[in-house]
């Protein structure tokens, strides 16, 4: 729980003081640990309040990005891999409120489709009974923080998030330090 902010009389005018351990707090809140789905304290600060929607376009297409020919999912945005997920274990490591800032590519569809994209496609059932989709026997994400298709700011967070190319391989250059902060 979070302590209550203080408004505090001063000369000038009212301050607002927040506690040292709010502050804290604040700064922890979010992921950690690659397997517990949590995000480090670098990152916190930039998780968004509310949690992303998974996507349940089932398409998944090309797009031009500052790190060349990428995958998209069917809204344009960028989608990338988890290195801590495993090829072919039918298990995603992102769980809880790492859903939050690293969205399941998800599908409705029987067979999910793709244009441009030359890695196999398939799916994995997460907990909650969703098929996420997958390139290459890998679970693929959006990144909160990318909001317009193009954005590539997931690109190397952490060292263990990256953007896909078409046949399924994983970019590792950099995006020009917008992949900084941690997980």
């Amino acid at each position: 729980m979070v302590p209550a902010l203080h408004l505090v009389p001063h000369q000038t005018g009212t301050r607002l003081i927040l506690p040292t351990a709010a502050v804290a707090l604040l700064a922890l809140a979010g992921c950690g640990s690659s397997n517990s789905g949590t995000q480090s304290p670098t990152t916190a600060a930039k998780t968004p309040a509310k949690a992303a929607a998974p996507q349940a376009s089932g398409a998944l297409r090309t797009a031009d990005s500052s790190l060349g020919r990428i995958v998209v999912d069917g809204r344009g945005m960028t989608a990338y891999y988890f290195t801590n997920d495993k090829a072919g274990s039918g298990t995603s490591t992102c769980t809880g409120q790492c859903l939050q800032l690293w969205p399941a590519i998800t599908t409705t569809a029987t067979t999910p489709t793709a244009t441009g994209v030359t890695g196999k496609l398939g799916t994995i059932t997460r907990p909650d009974g969703s098929k996420q989709l997958t390139v290459n026997s890998r679970p693929i994400y959006t990144y909160a923080p990318d909001t317009q298709p193009g954005d590539v700011k997931g690109q190397g967070v952490g060292g263990v998030w990256y953007v896909l190319r078409p046949d399924g391989t994983m970019v590792t250059q950099s995006s020009g330090g917008s992949g900084s902060g941690g997980y």
